[in-house]
């Protein structure tokens, strides 16, 4: 059956890549990134009856919007992908600047937040649906220079785990590491072995079916893409 399928952090990458398989196997993808031009070009690749927005989740006011217009013209999504996320340049904890690590912390968990404020309670009252907030390796582990990363990484594995306990029986939320896919975050970290790790392409056929086979009994367990 037909799924309804909201992803942050569309327009490249990761979201880029799960909204073309999602949307290939016949699931209505409604997406969100700050490239307008990135989601122009979705608009013009995809048409109706997906539907694709630019906003910055880090702004509640715009989530809000965003949220209230889609659930009155689709269902409550029967799974959302929270995805959308940055990474600081590399450098000790200290080096940081201030903004920098601020702009993080207010995308990669402030956002999360703001999108499942304005769409779970619609899932609940729906009584089901499942939640996948992106982690990441370092959401488990850690490794230098990239400090700010692994603190909203991890927070992300807390803050899922903690929504999982809250949730009614039916749903579920799942904190999910994709694996060390070659993105252009990856660039930045590993930029001369970057291309030698798994390829967008690659990932996207084992992650899709995965995505579409999470359940209810999944809730709350922190679950990692298979190679």
């Amino acid at each position: 059956m037909p799924k309804t399928i909201v992803i942050t952090g569309v327009s490249r990458g990761l979201g880029r890549v799960m909204a073309e398989g999602l949307s290939q196997l016949g699931h209505t993808v409604l997406g969100c990134a700050r490239s307008e031009t990135g989601i122009e070009k979705l608009k013009q690749q995809f048409g109706s009856p997906h539907n694709f927005t630019a906003l910055d989740v880090a702004d509640e006011a715009q989530v809000k919007a965003w949220a209230q217009r889609l659930l009155s013209e689709y269902d409550a999504p029967d799974l959302l992908i929270n995805n959308a996320a940055i990474i600081n340049q590399l450098a000790p904890l200290w080096e940081i600047p201030s903004d920098d690590f601020s702009r993080l912390i207010d995308i990669n968990i402030k956002g999360v937040a703001n999108v499942l404020r304005h769409f779970v309670p619609a899932m609940i009252d729906k009584g089901s649906g499942v939640i996948v907030n992106l982690s990441s390796g370092w959401g488990r582990s850690t490794s230098p220079q990239v400090s700010s990363y692994c603190t909203s990484k991890w927070a992300i594995e807390g803050m899922t785990r903690s929504l999982a306990q809250e949730l009614p029986k039916g749903m579920a939320a799942i904190p999910l590491s994709p694996g060390i896919i070659h993105t252009d975050m990856l660039e930045v970290c590993y930029p001369e072995d970057a291309a030698s790790y798994t390829s967008l392409t690659d990932w996207k056929e084992k992650a899709v079916p995965f995505l579409l086979q999470l359940s209810p009994s999944d809730n709350g367990m922190p679950l990692t893409v298979p190679e």
